[in-house]
């Protein structure tokens, strides 16, 4: 009878196939999950794009696929910034518009119909799926244990810390900067652990793609190179080493320098001279290296010691010297509000009222990360266990994103890939521990001699029972908390992470959900109801989205290069309308736009804001705008009858409280935001007309008055021809080289 035995060698490789094609399952999975748990403002809402930068980022994908590469990178816009006009090709980083111009071409040239907007909207939860696996590509280098790598996918696939800026409409640059963020990180790690020029030119390559994608590149720019420091202090320098960071810095600056906006940063700017300072030293070292294969011990070691001292010392002359000079520029205020909380609150405030430059607070950690957050520091314990090059990477990656996230909320979004990848290897190992754990065999029993069969069989039986009960318990534990996470996930995103800042909703008394669409109904109004060529002013909020749905020119926008421009809105916001109409004529201005919550309870409208216009203007006029002069006696920001004069004076004031009485029986009207009663009489405007407030009256959009209707007293006369006769002075010769953050 022949044999029926099986191969030992067929019967490895079937299951190393099995297991390999569960694994593409898996992944598969993960990814669809990934995307379809970013699907939520899509399915209940519509397919538009959210929030405030994603709008000028699709408009400026329209345009570039509508005239084509060169006339983006050569694009001009003089519908912003009026009278400046932005040279946006130059002031942008083009790889997010890139990235879904190819994808519309590529799809058009297979004959599959689609419109740039659904490629827009669609675009950051398919890049959450590539973002997965490269989670699981980078969490594999870390560990030998086959589920690390699968959590970590799933974790990076669903947690809020990623979803919050890659829901569907979010098309802002961390749409496909995080991928690329980890994915280089990947290829990083391949580079140094291989010592191989393909690998290193390889996280040269997406390092580039990176660097035109997201301003965050700096990130890398500066992490790559702490890694190298700290493994030469440790000892560990290598031709690995040399030859995986000397390829990615040279071909990695080279890429990056063809980005326009980036330009010659690399070598000009403190931001990147880490880098370039380990490019040195790792040529030192490697240098050294080779010395002390060619000269005696003792003497080394004095040459060793004088050539380090030299070299430090030019270096640090030289960075001095270059940056007194200006050859180098110096740190921006954006790197000091990374160290200091303060700072940009004293020196930036433009930066400082933006929401999510706010410091941390301790409950978004654990609302968008969960019980990641205490596997994190475990899985960083682990790394110190074996602490391989690749685990050096983690813990320094670990400590600087953590740190950075608790300054800014925007952040954490760099450190949740770290914290599923260490949660990942520290959940992984629980597992393996537990549902592995064997029984030992009877030969292996440490029972005395003397001991009856039945003992022993009494205590292996005890030993069995305690070893399930383990199993179970601890599987159970597991699957619960994973359950859980998987349900705190769902529920933040659906409800926190889901809605378009463009249509509100709320729940009326039966449960039933109303929306609020005043932002989409005043825009198009302005759209349907003003000239082409008509200059809206408002806050610099609200530029991109006016842009982007209206149409229109606009005065400020969410670019924010220009504090001076700004700060002149801000002026003409807080100051009486003798003060704010000279202003509004001097830039052309046709219609003023300002966000007023107060008859629905909308708390983010510019009253809430104003403050912030506020203290903009005071930083260019400090002697024209105080801050002091908008608090009461008692330190309080009032908007009822204890107001004081300059606020209730305000332009900001009047536009939004204007007719608002009219709205309540006499003296009874109420602010649902600030929770006061408000004056029963209500200002009067003599520059504005009202031309259009929205249904809820969360959008007020106010006419500037030609200068023959407008009833002047002496001062607004004399107010209007001092800026008419500055006008001509303000002019600038052509478009300005612009640069933005």
């Amino acid at each position: 009878m022949a044999s029926t035995a099986v191969d030992p060698f067929l019967k490895g490789n079937t299951g190393r196939n099995t297991r390999g094609l569960l694994r593409i399952v898996i992944l598969c999975t993960i990814a669809a999950a990934a995307i379809a748990s970013r699907l939520f403002s899509v399915i209940r809402f519509e397919s538009i794009i959210h929030e405030f930068d994603p709008w000028f980022n699709f408009r400026a994908t329209k345009h570039l696929v509508e005239h084509g590469f060169y006339s983006f990178w050569d694009w001009f816009d003089d519908r912003t910034w009026h009278p400046l006009g932005r040279v946006t090709g130059g002031t942008l980083y083009p790889g997010l518009m890139v990235t879904s111009g190819v994808i519309y071409h590529f799809l058009r040239f297979l004959t599959i119909p689609v419109d740039i907007r659904n490629i827009c909207v669609l675009l950051a939860p398919g890049f959450s799926g590539l973002t997965a696996l490269a989670t699981y590509l980078l969490t594999n280098e870390m560990t030998t244990s086959p589920s690390a790598g699968l959590l970590a996918a799933a974790f990076m696939g669903i947690t809020p810390g990623y979803i919050s800026r890659s829901v569907a409409g979010s098309y802002d640059n961390e749409a496909i900067a995080i991928f690329l963020l980890v994915f280089t990180f990947f290829l990083w790690i391949k580079a140094v652990k291989n010592g191989s020029i393909m690998w290193g030119a390889l996280t040269a390559l997406f390092y580039g793609y990176m660097v035109s994608a997201w301003g965050g590149y700096v990130f890398i720019t500066n992490l790559i190179p702490l890694h190298i420091f700290v493994l030469i202090c440790m000892g560990r320098y290598s031709s690995r080493l040399y030859i995986s960071y000397t390829t990615w810095y040279a071909l990695g600056t080279l890429a990056s320098m063809q980005i326009p906006f980036v330009g010659f940063l690399p070598i000009r700017s403190s931001d990147h001279m880490s880098a370039l300072g380990i490019f040195g030293l790792i040529q030192v070292v490697a240098f050294v290296d080779w010395v002390r294969t060619q000269v005696p011990g003792k003497q080394f070691q004095t040459l060793l010691t004088s050539l380090v001292l030299l070299i430090f010392g030019v270096s640090f002359i030289g960075l001095v010297g270059l940056t007194l000079s200006g050859i180098i520029a110096p740190w921006s205020g954006r790197f000091y509000s990374l160290w200091d909380t303060g700072y940009a609150k004293i020196h930036i405030p433009i930066i400082a009222s933006v929401s999510e430059h706010q410091p941390t607070a301790w409950p978004a950690f654990f609302f968008d990360l969960n019980f990641l957050i205490w596997l994190f520091p475990a899985g960083v314990y682990m790394c110190f266990r074996e602490l391989r090059d690749e685990h050096v990477f983690v813990v320094i990656y670990s400590v600087l994103a953590s740190y950075f996230a608790g300054v800014m909320v925007r952040l954490m979004l760099t450190l949740t890939p770290i914290v599923c990848v260490a949660a990942a290897i520290a959940l992984s190992y629980i597992l393996d521990t537990y549902l592995l754990l064997k029984s030992p065999s009877a030969g292996q029993e440490t029972v005395p001699a003397k001991s009856s069969d039945g003992l022993r069989s009494e205590r292996g039986t005890v030993h069995g029972i305690s070893s399930t009960f383990s199993k179970v318990f601890t599987t159970a534990s597991v699957s619960a908390y994973l359950l859980l996470f998987v349900a705190h996930c769902t529920w933040v995103t659906s409800n926190a992470y889901s809605s378009p800042s463009v249509v509100l909703a709320s729940r009326m008394p039966d449960g039933s959900q109303f929306i609020i669409d005043d932002y989409r109904e005043a825009y198009y109004w302005l759209r349907q109801n003003t000239a082409q060529n008509a200059k809206i002013m408002s806050w610099w909020d609200y530029g991109y989205q006016i842009g982007g749905m209206a149409d229109r020119p606009t005065l400020v926008d969410n670019n924010t290069w220009n504090n001076t421009h700004i700060a002149t809105v801000g002026k003409a916001m807080s100051s009486r309308e003798e003060v704010s109409y000279p202003i509004l004529r001097q830039h052309d201005v046709d219609y003023v736009l300002v966000v007023f919550g107060g008859l629905l309870g909308y708390s983010g409208d510019d009253i809430n804001k104003f403050l912030w216009m506020v203290r903009i203007a005071e930083g260019i006029w400090p002697d024209q705008v105080k801050e002091r002069d908008f608090f009461t006696a008692r330190g309080e920001y009032r908007v009822d009858d204890e107001a004081t004069p300059t606020m209730r004076n305000s332009l900001m004031y009047k536009m939004s409280y204007y007719n608002f009485n009219n709205l309540f029986p006499a003296g009874m009207a109420q602010d649902r935001v600030r929770g006061v009663r408000l004056p029963a009489e209500g200002p009067q405007l003599s520059t504005l007309e009202e031309a259009f407030t929205s249904e809820n009256w969360i959008i007020r959009i106010y006419k500037v008055k030609p200068l023959d209707n407008v009833g002047r007293d002496h001062q607004t006369a004399v107010a209007f021809e001092k800026g008419h006769k500055k006008k001509k002075s303000t002019k600038r010769k052509g478009p300005p080289v612009l640069r933005v953050e």
